[in-house]
Order: C-alpha cells, then sequence, then structure tokens
C-alpha cells in the first residue's frame, strides 16, 4: 500500500521563516497551508486513509508471554469509526481477531469482530463464496489466496482467491456490501454458503431463505470463557434470484445458495441489528440507500478521512506516517455501536431500550485497557461521540444494577480487574467529553464501590485501606488494590469538577491507599495478609499482580507520584531505578523491567516527569516509539486491545500523554513530527511546531506556549480545552546522558 506522494520543497528556510514571523495565534490557523519542514516532508494530504495498514497487528510481533499470543490480534476487514459490523475475512489458523497473517487459507467472511483482545468473541455469520457444493467438496469450505491478492484500506477489504472467486466488502456503522465475482469459465455454478451456526465460540442460529433473501440470527458468547451470552440479526438481499437454496448440511442455521449458470457477479447488501431482522433489514436501507458499491465505499472512506484528519502531521518519513495513521486508525474502531438507526438497542437487563434522538449507544468496553489512554484520545477528537460513550457506561449500569469490567454487546463478562468503567467517563468528562449525566455516573459509580460484582473484595479495601491476600474472588490482591486507588482518584476528579465536595473528600483519602502497599524496607508496592503481615517476595513475583510483576507495578500511582516518588527517597533515586527498569522495554511478566507489549507499563515512561526528568522522559518514550511499533505485520508486539497499545504509540508520536485518569494533565516528551495540527471536532485546535523534528532529534532544548516559555514536563490543565500553540526547539540527545 502507498500513501500520498511527497512532492518537492526547494525552499524550505524562506517559507519557515515567513511562517514564523506570524503571530503565534495567526500561526496555528496558518500552520496547515504555510508551514512546510525540512526537505523530507510531505505535505498535509486530504487522504490520510492512504497511509493506513490493516494489516498492522495480524501477525505475531513478541513473545508470547501467555496474555493472548505475543501480537496485535487485529483484523484486516472493513468497518466504519466505532462501526457496529466488522465485516473481515476469517483464516483456518485461529488468531483472537480472526486473522492469522501467516496462513493463507479463508474459511469465511464473518461479520463482527474484536480488534486486538487477548481472547475470542464475535466472529459471527461468515459468508463464504465458492464454487460447486461444500457437501460434496469438503475443500471447497476453504480457499487459499496469496497476500499480494489482497487490498486492505479504512472501510473496506478485498482479495482475489486462488480460486478465481473475487471477493470485495464495503461498510456502513451497521450495514455492508459484498460484491463477488466469479471467475467466466468456471465449471461450477457460482455459490456461497451463510452460517449462523458458526462464530469463534459455540453458537447456533437459524436462517430463513426467500428467493433472493437470508435473513435470521445467531446466540454465541463465551469471551474468555466467561459466561456472557448475545444475538445477533442479520438481514441479507442479494440482487440476483437463487437457481438453488437449501439448508447447508440438512440445518437450518445455515444456507447454501447458488446461482444461474453463467452467473458472473453477484451483490449482497447485509444489515446488523442486535434487535431484530426488521432492524437490521432497515440499518442496511437507512445506512445504503441503495447507493453502489463504489459509491458505500467512497464514502466510508471519506468518513475515515475526516476522523483521521482530525489529527494532521506533515514532515516525518513515509513509514513514521504510516505507522502514526495505522495507530489512529485502530485507536478509532471501538467502542462499537450497538444501538439501531432507530436508536433501539438490547440492554443489560435483557429489554429493548431506545437512546435519545441523535445519540448512540456503544458496546464492547475493554475495560482495563482502554482507560488509561485509549478513550482520552477518543474524547479529544471526538466529544460528541466519547460523550455517548460516557452516557453508555451509565445506561450499562443502570441496566446491570453495576459496572462490569470488560462488556460484550449488552452483557458483561467479569474480565479482568479493578473498577475501570467509571474511570473511563471520568476521562472523557475531564477532556470537555460532557454531554452526558456525569451526576448521575457518579452517584452510581459510588454505591458500586460497595457491590462485590462490581468491586471484589470492597468491604477489605475500605476497611483495611488495601485488598489482602486470600480475599475471595479477587485475581491479584495487590493490582486490584493499586487499580481500585486509581479508579477512586478519576472518581474524586470528577467529583471535584461536579461541585461534590464531601465525594471528592472521600475518594482522595480513599486514592491513597496505596500507601498500605508500600514497604519502606524494600521501597516496594507489596502484597499485604489481612492481618497486616506481607508475604515473602521479589521484585519478579507475579503472585498477587495481574499480567505483571512488582517491579511493574510499584510504579503504577500515577495520580500521586511525586508521593511515591517522596517514598522511594526522592527523585534522584527513583530516576536510578527507572533508568534501570528501562534497561529492557518489553521483557514480560517475569522480570523486573518493563513490559510496554502490556497495559500496566504504559504509563512509566512518562513518570521520569514527576521526578525532575524530562530529557529521560523523552529518550525513553522515542526509544520505545521507534522499536516497538511498525509498519508490517508483525508492527505490535501485543495485543492491540481495542486500540489500547496503538493509542499509546499516537500520544506518543504527538510527545503528550494523558498520564492521570479522569486529569486532563498531559505529561510532555517531544514530538515525532515538524507540524501537527490536533483538530478537537469542537471547534477547539491546537498545533505543534517542532521544525527540527526527526527520529533521533528527542531532546526539548527550549519550549513555548503560544509565545511564552512553557514547561517541559507538564502542560496546564487547561490546554486540551483553550487548545493553542507548542514550539519546540529540538535537538539531538548527547551520545550518554548525564545523572546531573
Amino acid at each position: 500500500m502507498s500513501g500520498p506522494s511527497s512532492y518537492d520543497t526547494t525552499t524550505p528556510d524562506r517559507i519557515q521563516e515567513s511562517f514564523l514571523r506570524l503571530h503565534p495565534l495567526a500561526a496555528a490557523l496558518a500552520s496547515a497551508v504555510l508551514l512546510t519542514p525540512p526537505v523530507h516532508a510531505a505535505p498535509l494530504t486530504d487522504d490520510p486513509a492512504g497511509y493506513v495498514n490493516p494489516f498492522v497487528g495480524t501477525a505475531p510481533g513478541g513473545v508470547d508471554f501467555g496474555h493472548g499470543g505475543g501480537g496485535g490480534n487485529t483484523f484486516p476487514g472493513a468497518s466504519a469509526p466505532l462501526g457496529g459490523i466488522q465485516w473481515s475475512p476469517d483464516t483456518v489458523t485461529h488468531q483472537h481477531g480472526g486473522y492469522a497473517y501467516p496462513d493463507n487459507r479463508i474459511r469465511g467472511f464473518s461479520l463482527t469482530h474484536i480488534s486486538g483482545a487477548g481472547c475470542s468473541d464475535y466472529g459471527n455469520i461468515p459468508f463464504m463464496p465458492l464454487m460447486g457444493r461444500p457437501d460434496l467438496d469438503p475443500a471447497a469450505r476453504f480457499a487459499t489466496f496469496s497476500h499480494a491478492n489482497e487490498q486492505a484500506s479504512p472501510g473496506s477489504y478485498g482479495v482475489h482467491l486462488d480460486n478465481g472467486i473475487h471477493t470485495e466488502i464495503a461498510v456502513t456503522r451497521r450495514s455492508g456490501v459484498a460484491r463477488f465475482t466469479y471467475p467466466a469459465d468456471g465449471t461450477e455454478r457460482a455459490a456461497l454458503t451463510v452460517d449462523a451456526a458458526r462464530a469463534f465460540n459455540s453458537a447456533t442460529g437459524k436462517i430463513t431463505i426467500g428467493s433472493r433473501t437470508l435473513s435470521g440470527h445467531t446466540d454465541s458468547g463465551g469471551f474468555c470463557g466467561k459466561s456472557n451470552r448475545y444475538r445477533l440479526y442479520f438481514h441479507a438481499v442479494f440482487d440476483r434470484p437463487f437457481g438453488t437454496a437449501e439448508p447447508l448440511d440438512g440445518k437450518s442455521s445455515g444456507a447454501y445458495v447458488a446461482f444461474a449458470p453463467g452467473t458472473r457477479t453477484v451483490t449482497a447488501r447485509v444489515g446488523i441489528s442486535f434487535v431484530s431482522a426488521d432492524s437490521a433489514r432497515a440499518n442496511a436501507r437507512v445506512e445504503q440507500k441503495n447507493r453502489s458499491f463504489d459509491a458505500v465505499r467512497r464514502s466510508t472512506r471519506d468518513l475515515w478521512n475526516t476522523w483521521l484528519g482530525r489529527i494532521a502531521v506533515r514532515g516525518g518519513t513515509e513509514e513514521q506516517r504510516r505507522i502514526f495513521y495505522t495507530a489512529l486508525y485502530h485507536s478509532l474502531l471501538h467502542p462499537s455501536i450497538l444501538s439501531d438507526a432507530d436508536g433501539r438497542y438490547p440492554g443489560m437487563d435483557g429489554r429493548v431500550h431506545r437512546t435519545r434522538s441523535g445519540h448512540a449507544q456503544y458496546a464492547d468496553f475493554s475495560g482495563w485497557d482502554v482507560y488509561r489512554s485509549q478513550v482520552q484520545l477518543l474524547a479529544l477528537l471526538a466529544p460528541r461521540e466519547a460523550s455517548d460513550i460516557a452516557q453508555s457506561i451509565l445506561e450499562q449500569g443502570r441496566q446491570a444494577g453495576y459496572f462490569d469490567r470488560w462488556t460484550v454487546a449488552n452483557g458483561g463478562t467479569g474480565v479482568m480487574v479493578g473498577d475501570p468503567l467509571p474511570a473511563i467517563a471520568a476521562s472523557v468528562h475531564a477532556f470537555g467529553a460532557t454531554d452526558f449525566d456525569a451526576k448521575s455516573l457518579l452517584r452510581r459509580a459510588l454505591a458500586g464501590r460497595h457491590d462485590s460484582k462490581q468491586r471484589p473484595g470492597h468491604k477489605q479495601y475500605d476497611r483495611l485501606g488495601y485488598v489482602p491476600t486470600a480475599t475471595k474472588g479477587v485475581w491479584g490482591s495487590a493490582s486490584t488494590t493499586l487499580e481500585y486507588a486509581v479508579a477512586d482518584a478519576a472518581l474524586a476528579r470528577l467529583a471535584g469538577r461536579l461541585g461534590e465536595t464531601d465525594a471528592e473528600a472521600m475518594l482522595t483519602r480513599a486514592a491513597g491507599n496505596w500507601r498500605s502497599l508500600f514497604n519502606p524496607a524494600t521501597g516496594y508496592l507489596q502484597p499485604r495478609a489481612a492481618d497486616g503481615s506481607r508475604p515473602s517476595f521479589t521484585p519478579a513475583q507475579r503472585a498477587e499482580y495481574v499480567e505483571g510483576d512488582a517491579a511493574q507495578y510499584t510504579w503504577m500511582v500515577p495520580h500521586d507520584l511525586p508521593a511515591l516518588f517522596a517514598a522511594m527517597g526522592g527523585d534522584a533515586a527513583v530516576t536510578a531505578r527507572l533508568d534501570a527498569f528501562f534497561t529492557r522495554l518489553n521483557a514480560g511478566p517475569d522480570e523486573p523491567y518493563a513490559y510496554l507489549g502490556n497495559e500496566p507499563s504504559f504509563g512509566t515512561p512518562w513518570a521520569y516527569d514527576s521526578a525532575g526528568r524530562p530529557d529521560r522522559a523523552q529518550d525513553t518514550v522515542r526509544r520505545v516509539l521507534t522499536s516497538l511499533y511498525a509498519d508490517r505485520p508483525d508492527g505490535l508486539v501485543g495485543n492491540d486491545d481495542l486500540g489500547a497499545m496503538s493509542s499509546w504509540a499516537v500520544w506518543a508520536a504527538l510527545g503528550m500523554y494523558p498520564h492521570i485518569p479522569g486529569s486532563p494533565q498531559l505529561a510532555l516528551a517531544s514530538p515525532l513530527f515538524p507540524a501537527v495540527t490536533v483538530h478537537r471536532g469542537n471547534g477547539v485546535t491546537f498545533t505543534l511546531l517542532a521544525p527540527r523534528a526527526s527520529a533521533t532529534a528527542s531532546h526539548v532544548r527550549s519550549l513555548t506556549l503560544d509565545g511564552r516559555p512553557a514547561d517541559t514536563a507538564f502542560l496546564p490543565d487547561t490546554f486540551p480545552a483553550t487548545g493553542g500553540v507548542l514550539r519546540y526547539e529540538l535537538e539531538d540527545p548527547p551520545a550518554a546522558s548525564s545523572d546531573d
């Protein structure tokens, strides 16, 4: 795949000087047109989708540490931003996104996928074009292909199979259109199968066959071996009548259809719904409006360009731009829209509800993963949709009676630990996505702190200040304690913004519960038993920690790092520990070093800012970004987790990070690109100017905000709301960083 072409910049210095003579605020408005970085630059593009490589993350990119296969677990198929349908190929060799890049066999094109999870779910209702009958020729149930004959881009996917069948797919938010082109010289009739009893987990279903329609539902679930269940409906209309139509394998859950002899091209329009088959049909009709395949594909690509274009980067290399826009693309796939075009959706209580007019209900919340940086990025770029996401969280809590940690469709799974969904709502509120009932959410979150389904071990946490070892129903007592403290800190900030001072004070006290785990004798946050004793301990132990070890979790106090660092012996001691910690960037969960292929270490590179060493943050963030992310199928070293890992890369390329959940404060490193303009989606714009930016120039010599000297460690809390122009003077780091 190729991105937009570069153009000649023969006089960059003259244009740069002219640009910099402008008033800083005027420069912010003019930067998209006037700024010309050094000669390796490319122009701003109206087609950022051209830089996206959807195959990134479909092959193992790192060591499998037991947390989802050592790869991104993404899928290459077609989806709209926050779309409810993800129509994508599934290979015979399974990985959790459905598509394993090393395999050259496709067994179907299913309608739903989750991008980057460490467990499987969805993969519902695969369509498989074929020649002949699968009951007579089992080999027809899959087809081989070459990656050279695949095309994937935001909103569409296509592949020319080795059997001569060409499959093309394009989607809207709740529907898709597929065009199947069969070989002209085929001796067998053009056909396809649709199977409602096939998904990534066990499934049952039913299909009703019409003269040129297929309609039905599938029942599936079982994410990470849990008991969640959902029902998905679909309705498909073909542009040609069936010559043959019968149950697949004699079962009403599947269909085999064949078309008249000589048929070359068949188009299928498919709608999905979690409410009814009639709603699925209506979703397709409303969103597609009977437009051609090419018109649907162009429309969704245009939509993607609108979303991706909210961050306009200038300069850098072709590879850097591709890594950046691919990461941004993956960050904007989820959560998935659940409600129909008419606003109806199935609630967590099993009943059908309707959203407010003009709003949407969202599903698929990978809470433990995305609360750290993905939802803040979403709120930054799409505050209207992020507000609906927060309202969706509130509705889930109302309907279920508690906030689950990891939800799929309209059901909870209880996967992972902590209390992340209220923290998500607090974070998007902090970044200006405030069009939701925040006071009701806070009240329900406060009640949920005393619900054992929402917070296992809450009684001990409130009484002792920590969750002790051997607490029933708790996975990783130390990690759970820290997660609860982070959630309480996020809710405290939300309460403060809402004027709920009593709640703010109580939650702020609870956010300090990390202190109960700190052991002055070792300088680590260690598990404790109910009687206060500390079990035997090593920094590399995984016991009582979740997908990580003590050395990694000891830094997970993002809301109170100055106090943690004081307890550790001060900034100089902390800097030395961080330097040792980052001698390895992705060591896995059994070594006392960073594990940046997984979420608990995400905020740690930015901890240098709180220790007074932003230069170290600049070095470390750049080293992580350039060594752990690549423009290849194996370009992710860990699960993308619905955009969590990709969002980290986006923030790192911008040189800033939302290091405190529930807070708008951005910790700083340095930008990768010479110029970036961020359009927030609510009229606010901010611009980053770093004329000397390059892969190696990561050190910030000076920084101004709107022409005035600025702190190189943190931006003012008001920055996301007000915007402005950040001007960096960058330089290469010294050959060996000083400890001074």
